[in-house]
């Protein structure tokens, strides 16, 4: 497989608990060989992240940083009424949006309803991903999923932190097997994201790419091997 030059699932000092300035998340991108690093900090529902008025200034951050084009982003929580966690205008601030379940702001519904949940979210323009839908905490009917990511145009993410913290995601490298399998069927592009919350793991794939690997999975379905594929996904209106 290419390399992977893109990390779009990313978050700093500011989402509460991680540990990295963006100056520090993007040199550490810069060191990794990375061309792009999206920065996606949680939106309200997660303890501790910023207020929602953060996104009004995010003009003021330089755009190249260390050599690397920085994208800004959100994790927003999908509530159990199929809606997103923040509000429509500061949504509009972002150059995209990352939606996906949280358990402090989210009761499990089954696998049904928690896919048709995300399903929903998937409708509103801004997100371009689903993110780490791999817990069986919150299980998820994965061909609802892949239906609806390829009906609405959206990825999905192959997430290396939670195969790192396999003990702690529920069944998540055989959901990823059953999901990348149904992607592969539908033609559902994926994004493959570290979910870094230390600039110590910015550009960190290896479980995800070992996975990837292992199941044959279509290169071509990476979006973030080819930064011009990628820019145009995630900023087309």
């Amino acid at each position: 497989m290419n390399r992977i030059i893109a990390d779009i699932h990313t978050h700093t000092i500011a989402s509460g608990h991680a540990y990295g300035t963006i100056r520090e998340m993007a040199q550490a991108a810069a060191e990794k060989g990375l061309s792009i690093l999206g920065l996606t900090e949680h939106a309200p529902g997660i303890p501790g992240t910023v207020d929602p008025f953060y996104y009004m200034n995010l003009q003021v951050i330089p755009r190249t940083l260390y050599g690397v084009h920085i994208l800004h982003g959100c994790e927003i929580n999908v509530l159990n009424d199929g809606t997103l966690s923040l509000e429509e205008g500061f949504i509009q601030k972002l150059d995209y949006a990352i939606a996906g379940i949280h358990g402090l702001c989210y009761q499990d519904e089954g696998r049904e309803k928690n896919a048709q949940n995300i399903a929903s979210c998937m409708k509103h323009p801004k997100v371009k991903l689903i993110s780490h839908p791999d817990d069986d905490h919150t299980p998820l009917d994965y061909d609802i999923l892949v239906r609806a990511a390829h009906e609405t145009g959206t990825a999905l993410e192959v997430n290396n932190s939670s195969l790192v913290k396999k003990d702690q995601r529920l069944n998540c490298y055989e959901n990823y097997r059953q999901m990348l399998a149904l992607c592969g069927q539908y033609g559902v592009p994926i994004v493959v994201s570290s979910d870094a919350h230390d600039p110590s793991w910015v550009g960190r794939f290896d479980l995800a790419e070992a996975l990837l690997e292992s199941v044959a999975f279509p290169e071509s379905l990476v979006l973030n091997t080819n930064p011009q594929r990628l820019l145009e996904f995630l900023l087309r209106q």
